[in-house]
């Protein structure tokens, strides 16, 4: 490890980002907004796959779901694979209901179908929530990253925290802010290969440190202490039972998949509905495997942090970072480093790319009046620089919204610096618990119901779903002892519904 220094580190990650700059460069030239926004829809479904893992692994994934494995709270053990399968239900729902709706309806922001169904105060709303859920939880997942890199790389070098997040945040903006989505799925698939590389390096390397190999790491693991999957005991006050984590696990993905904006986007980037469903189909299969794999490493860490006496860190995010750059070799450390960086990366760019596409779209109106009449010009020359000089002024808007974001982001993870001590992995579901169940709530009601509502009641009701889930939360754990868990998303969603439903009338016939 006397190899692996911060300055070695820099020249790694420069020679990365060069690479990703290159990518950037060759695939946004000439490229309009129709390619930043859905790259043209012209990716192929396989790598649009592929692309999306790293948009749902994370940073977060890549290094709280394993600290998880041996801790006492949500999350503990194996149990997160009742969440993955919960998961399969989700994707199972998205694949036949509401991916076929978007291509139906051929939309570029998917909130579009609120407006279609309810009315401009439902659309604005459902724009609104994702705006505030995926930019809390995209940057919460970019501070984990930035405070790892910051306690072994720049801290040691003597870089401000603020320094460092804006350096992140500005290699991000810098080979995304003109290729869009047609350089993110392409730049996503290298960084998911970089984690992906990380992931089966350390499960080997700590294996071997363990003298496991092959099966034999699997069948140990699964035999430990660690090795539980299912939790049935204790419905009240075990956050981890099963039913709470399958159902919510169902929700979320849901939620955080297919009523978000980013991940849809990759989705509608694909030539038709059946490649898209063939890629969420592959998707889910990629997803459950590489979650396993990530608990298998978890348990690895606890193992081997035993047998050497390691102390486990205060905050168990801090436990696999902590074993790469001080107990393994330097090839270890230096896959860990490209592998938050691929996973961290892969999320935050799409990120940054779908909060601007829908700014964008859903408020800023960039495609109202697309299929207007445009005006008459007397000579074909005169037609395209008006024409030209349109979609510079949109890009140049998007440009801004995008800086726009990337600046916010920065406030946000200095502000959960100062203020967060909470694994960030529970942050996470607790902030999409908190800001997609309206969101939820909203669809539902939408699809799987014929009644109207009175539209500019939507906002209200949305705000105040969340409110109540807040104060029946905290009523459950105060006086009854019931832990929700990650069942919030579920009332959430419960308290939009019945709170639409209370605003709702039905169309009279002619």
């Amino acid at each position: 490890m006397a190899h692996l220094t911060p300055t070695f580190v820099l020249v790694i990650l420069f020679l990365y980002f060069a690479m990703l700059v290159g990518v950037a460069w060759f695939t946004g030239r000439n490229n309009s907004n129709e390619g930043f926004f859905l790259a043209n829809r012209k990716v192929p479904w396989y790598v649009v796959a592929y692309a999306m893992i790293g948009t749902s692994i994370s940073g977060v994934t890549f290094i709280s779901i394993p600290g998880a494995v041996g801790g006492s709270g949500v999350n503990m053990a194996f149990s997160y694979m009742q969440v993955v399968m919960g998961y399969l239900v989700g994707y199972l729902f998205i694949a036949t209901v509401l991916m076929p709706l978007y291509y139906r309806l051929n939309l570029t922001s998917i909130y579009g179908y609120l407006e279609q169904r309810f009315g401009w105060w439902s659309y604005k709303t459902g724009a609104g929530f994702f705006l505030l859920s995926r930019t809390l939880g995209s940057a919460a997942r970019m501070f984990l990253a930035a405070s790892v890199l910051q306690m072994f790389v720049f801290g040691p070098l003597g870089v401000p925290f603020t320094v460092t997040v804006v350096l992140m945040l500005a290699l991000i903006y810098g080979y995304t802010f003109k290729g869009g989505l047609k350089t993110i799925i392409w730049t996503d698939s290298i960084m998911t290969t970089f984690f992906l590389a990380a992931l089966v390096f350390t499960v080997w390397t700590v294996g071997k440190s363990l003298n496991l190999g092959g099966w034999d790491i699997v069948s140990n693991v699964m035999g430990s202490k660690y090795g539980q999957v299912f939790f049935f005991d204790n419905f009240l006050s075990d956050p981890n039972h099963f039913v709470k984590q399958f159902v919510s696990g169902a929700l979320v993905a849901i939620a955080m998949t297919g009523l978000d904006q980013d991940l849809m986007q990759k989705n509608l980037a694909c030539k038709n509905i059946r490649e898209a469903q063939k890629n969420m189909a592959v998707f889910s299969v990629y997803l459950v495997v590489i979650n396993f794999l990530f608990l298998v490493l978890g348990a690895l860490l606890y193992l081997y942090a035993g047998s050497i006496g390691l102390e486990i860190p205060a905050r168990t995010d801090q436990l696999y970072p902590k074993i790469a750059f001080g107990h393994l070799d330097a090839l270890a450390g230096i896959f860990f480093i490209l592998g938050l960086i691929g996973s961290t990366y892969a999320s935050s760019d799409s990120a940054l790319t779908a909060l601007t596409t829908s700014f964008c779209v859903d408020f800023l109106n960039f495609e109202k009046g697309k299929d207007s009449e445009p005006p008459t010009f007397a000579y074909e020359e005169e037609r395209l620089a008006h024409e030209k000089a349109k979609e510079d002024k949109l890009r140049k808007t998007r440009t801004l919204v995008h800086l726009g974001f990337s600046a916010l982001f920065v406030v946000i993870i200095l502000a959960l610096n100062a203020l967060s001590d909470t694994p960030v992995i529970s942050l996470i579901f607790k902030i999409a618990g908190y800001t997609y169940g309206p969101l939820l709530g909203l669809f539902m009601f939408g699809l799987f119901t014929d009644l109207k509502i009175r539209d500019r009641f939507a906002l209200h009701v949305c705000l105040a779903a969340p409110v109540l889930t807040f104060l029946l939360e905290y009523s459950c754990k105060r006086w009854v002892g019931f832990d929700v868990g990650f069942l919030t998303i579920l009332l959430n969603g419960l308290f939009a519904i019945f709170g639409l439903w209370c605003i709702s009338y039905r169309e009279q016939a002619d």
